[in-house]
């Protein structure tokens, strides 16, 4: 405002000299609005959004058309068929970052369910959600010399001592969620890596929201930043949201999981005190937040069926399926196909311990809400158990 203050004051000049100076002035104001339509983060509300059918008709679109494929139910499956047959006599050890983690446990499940069908021995042992606890668990699993060691929901970094002894010791590793992309790693050295693509889940969480919201909302992303794996799933949830400029990011929280159940409360809190009713939408990395957030919203008076809607980039464990089934602070979930997961794992050792390379596979993305899942309460496609007792011969 002073600039064009000391622009105006001078129209005592000759008015050729002044229309120029206005001009300007009106080319740089108009300039100055548009790349402020254009900032993410803009401070434009959602009742602000451009005009038209959304807040980004392109961007919408293509939401909705996600979305609409995510939803299905009725898909086939595309995971092997061939392999070798069942290796006897293994045992393997399930090292858990912790089992209060919905989907290190829903995982650890479906690896407990396969090696009972194709014959095998598992330990599980919790790493208790520390640093220390991690490599605790993770050095008794090596001192146990098992057949394989599956690394659960922990950054294989953050124990490389472990991962080195078991290399050496020609325990083949295999992770849950462990480095952030599906299949085979050199470093850290994994025979596989088990888990949906990062990529896939983000961009399909966030298309919800866009898609939920018509293409006009207000957004809390929540991560865990101490996890590899977690940040940067929220990172890509973050860019996917600003693809649609009628959505504004509110906040970006970092809440450890193992804190979730303490610092998740105070926090919600905070945010529904800060953003009210411009609050529309959250994305989680993990559905647990939701289960610790209730209580804040519904202190607020929030109503469970929101806004804000909530939706989990991962797990889909049983509670974030009957929070979404009864409408309680959670509609939707990307759920992880846990069991089927777990079976996979079982796989990939077998075909390990056979001298077979890596199967690679990684499940498709699925979007779960109360329209869609039936009253259950996992998302467990059909085909696989059939198909890896074939394989097997079990």
């Amino acid at each position: 405002m002073d600039g064009h203050r000391s622009a105006t004051s001078g129209t005592h000049g000759t008015p050729g000299t002044a229309r120029t100076v206005l001009l300007a002035c009106c080319a740089l104001l108009a300039a100055a609005s548009v790349l402020a339509g254009c900032e993410r983060g803009s401070s434009r509300g959602t009742e602000e959004s451009a005009t038209g059918p959304s807040g980004c008709p392109a961007a919408h679109s293509r939401a909705r058309a996600a979305v609409t494929r995510a939803q299905a139910t009725d898909v086939p499956w595309s995971g092997p068929t061939t392999g070798p047959r069942a290796v006897t006599g293994k045992t393997l050890v399930y090292v858990a970052q912790t089992m209060t983690n919905p989907g290190v446990a829903g995982a650890a499940d479906g690896v407990e369910e396969a090696a009972r069908v194709i014959g095998w021995n598992v330990r599980v042992i919790d790493g208790g959600g520390t640093p220390a606890g991690i490599q605790a668990a993770m050095s008794e699993a090596v001192a146990l010399r098992p057949s394989g060691i599956v690394i659960g929901g922990f950054d294989p970094n953050a124990t490389s001592r472990q991962v080195t002894r078991a290399d050496e010791q020609g325990i083949p590793l295999i992770g849950w969620h462990a480095v952030a992309a599906p299949g085979p790693s050199g470093r850290p050295p994994l025979f596989t890596n088990v888990t949906t693509r990062v990529e896939e889940v983000a961009r399909i969480s966030a298309q919800w929201v866009i898609a939920d919201s018509g293409g006009r909302a207000g957004a809390v992303v929540i991560t865990d930043a101490s996890i590899p794996f977690a940040r940067n799933k929220s990172e890509l949830i973050r860019d996917e949201l600003a693809t649609c400029r009628g959505v504004r990011l509110l906040a970006y929280e970092n809440i450890p999981i193992p804190d979730a159940s303490t610092r998740t409360p105070p926090e919600i809190s905070s945010l529904l005190a800060r953003f009210g009713s411009a609050w529309t939408h959250s994305v989680a990395i993990n559905d647990l937040y939701f289960a610790d957030a209730a209580p804040a919203f519904r202190a607020a008076g929030a109503k469970g069926a929101g806004p804000p809607r909530n939706i989990g980039a991962g797990d889909g464990d049983p509670s974030a399926f009957q929070r979404i089934n009864s409408e309680q602070y959670q509609a939707a979930t990307v759920p992880e196909p846990l069991s089927q997961q777990g079976w996979q794992i079982v796989d990939e050792f077998n075909r390990a311990f056979s001298g077979d390379p890596a199967t690679g596979y990684t499940a498709p993305v699925h979007i779960a809400t109360a329209a869609n899942s039936e009253g259950a309460t996992a998302w467990d496609p059909s085909g696989y158990r059939e198909a890896y007792r074939a394989i097997w011969g079990r």
